[in-house]
């Protein structure tokens, strides 16, 4: 069973860039948090290093820079955090957390078809049938 992964808001933004540009720099990672978060080469090869050390990302030495990837993938860490928010807040009741989204959100047309057919397939996979 895969290590539980918590991220932050800043950490999930880093492991992004890894996730969509693949190994990286340092540079070239605080380059693609630009604009929206200008931080210095120093914020961002110190949360590199804390994510290393947890496990989250890896690096390899090119020339004389560090190339950093995630060890994570996406729907890992969406999983992990999934699970702590529905244990956390909905008494581990998947349920309940997709009750507080239908009643708290606007939700499109097409989406509540997707969900239907979500719930549908997973009846098939377990045989239920809404029993």
């Amino acid at each position: 069973m895969p290590v539980p992964t918590h991220l932050t808001d800043l950490q999930l933004a880093i492991v992004r860039v890894l996730w969509t540009r693949g190994p990286s720099t340092v540079v070239e990672v605080q380059e693609s948090l630009l604009p929206d978060r200008p931080l210095a080469q120093t914020t961002v090869a110190t949360l590199l290093t804390r994510l290393e050390k947890r496990g989250v990302v890896s690096h390899s030495t090119e020339g004389r820079q560090y190339q950093y990837r995630a060890l994570v993938t996406e729907p890992e860490v969406r999983r992990s955090m999934v699970s702590e928010l529905t244990d956390m807040l909905f008494a581990g009741r998947p349920a309940a957390l997709i009750s507080h989204l239908i009643g708290e959100r606007e939700i499109a047309p097409g989406d509540l078809v997707e969900v239907k057919r979500l719930i549908a397939a997973a009846e098939r996979r377990t045989g239920t049938n809404g029993r």
